[in-house]
């Protein structure tokens, strides 16, 4: 399966990203890529994107994932809400009682000698 990601290029401390198309199972890092469809930086907020051959690869099935859709929706290029990539945080103690607690059964005593 094909995805469109993020594939990062640049300097130390600097980052750049290529969007590309590539295999699901491939890392991003390897460059064993598709097609090249853009770069995006994320410091001057610069995004340069083929819109056709981005639309394309979504019709022959490429899956972005949730950073590229995002960038999609905000190029115009796609319609639809934005995806939530931040990680929900919840403290560990309200998880803890959030779930509730396995009752054990409690056996009454029998007095001895009935």
């Amino acid at each position: 399966m094909l995805m469109i990601r993020l594939q990062r290029i640049g300097r130390t401390n600097d980052p750049a990203f290529r969007i590309a198309v590539l295999e699901k199972a491939r890392a991003a890092k390897s460059s064993r890529i598709v097609e090249n469809l853009g770069t995006y930086n994320p410091h001057s907020k610069a995004l340069t994107l083929d819109a056709e051959k981005t639309k394309g690869w979504i019709s022959k099935g490429a899956e972005p994932t949730g950073s590229v859709w995002n960038l999609l929706i905000k190029k115009g290029i796609i319609e639809g809400k934005k995806v939530d990539m931040l990680p929900s945080r919840k403290p560990k103690m309200e998880e803890a009682k959030a779930t509730p607690a396995v009752e054990t059964p409690t056996t009454e005593a029998v007095p001895a000698g009935q």
